[in-house]
This record gives structure tokens, sequence and C-alpha cells, in this order.
């Protein structure tokens, strides 16, 4: 089988598994937008194993830093003062600058995993309804992105790896 062959048959079986897993047994526990969107960043740093694990590290990094963001954003009363949207941009900055300046250490190094996760955790929070809060943020369940779109990162890796798998399998000489 030619390699687009079986690596596009292989992405569409583990992505209808994902998806089945997703909106079935571990709905409410992973998201299939959060679990694609980690998977793009496992292929875009080279589908290897080293990009599986920079995926995971880095993309939890993100989910980390982003919540933190969101936490300052809630809890330290400037968007009052300065108004949300300015304070809003200014957490962001300062945090964003951190997710890259954090790319010195060789352990957070796969900036773009850390930032499609970053912007995962603020996709979740701003565009579902009454998920911005501080409930949601030390909520010790899978409301909190923490848990929510940490976990669903760690399966885009890891379904990213297996359609590498898959591929592999498929462009085997019989």
């Amino acid at each position: 089988m030619k390699e687009i062959t079986a690596t596009s048959l292989s992405i569409a079986l583990v992505g209808a598994l994902a998806t089945w897993l997703a909106f079935g047994p571990l709905s409410g526990y992973i998201l299939i937008w959060a679990i694609f969107i980690s998977w793009a960043g496992f292929s875009a740093l080279g589908g290897h194993n080293e990009a599986l694990k920079d995926t995971i590290v880095c993309g939890v990094f993100g989910v980390v830093i982003g919540w933190i963001a969101a936490y300052i954003v809630l809890t330290i009363p400037l968007g009052e003062t300065l108004g949300m949207p300015l304070w809003s941009a200014i957490v962001v900055a300062v945090t964003a600058f951190t997710v890259v300046f954090a790319s010195n250490l060789q352990i957070f190094g796969a900036v773009p995993a850390s930032v499609l996760s970053y912007a995962a955790t603020f996709a979740y929070l701003l565009q579902t309804s009454d998920k911005m809060s501080i409930a949601t943020l030390t909520n010790i369940n899978f409301d909190n992105p923490l848990l929510l779109i940490s976990l669903s990162v760690v399966f885009g890796g890891l379904f990213g790896k297996l359609s590498v798998i898959g591929a592999g399998i498929m462009t085997k000489e019989a």
C-alpha cells in the first residue's frame, strides 16, 4: 500500500476510534477537538517517539500556563481598573512570554505543543458556557482544564503515535 494511502487510512481509523471514545465511554473526560489539536502537534513535531514525549510534556505545560493565566485574570482585580480586555492582554503577554522563554529548558523545548495546548485551554474556558470561572479552575473534576485538556493532550499524542504505527504496518511488504 502506498504511504499516503496507509497514512490516510490509519488516521481515519484511529480518528474514528478517538471520536467514538470522546462521544461514548470517555465523554466528559476527553474532548475530541483537543485530541486532534494535540495529535496535529505530535505530527508537526515529527511523529516519532521524542515527539510523543514532547507533545505530552510540553502540551501539559501549556495547559498549566494557560490555567495560571486564567486564574490570574480572574483573581487579581486589575480588570476592574484597567478594563478586562487590557488586563487579559497583559496577562497573556506575560504568560505567552513564559511559554516561549521556558524553551530554554530542554524539557519545554517543543514550543508548538505548549502553545497549542495553551490555546486549547483558553478555547475551552472562553468558548464553553460558564467555564471561565474560579469554580471551574478550582474544582477537582473534569470541568477543570488542568484535568480535561491535559488528558485530551495525552490521548492526542497517543492516538498520533498509534496512527503512525498503523500506517507503518500497512506499508510493510507481506
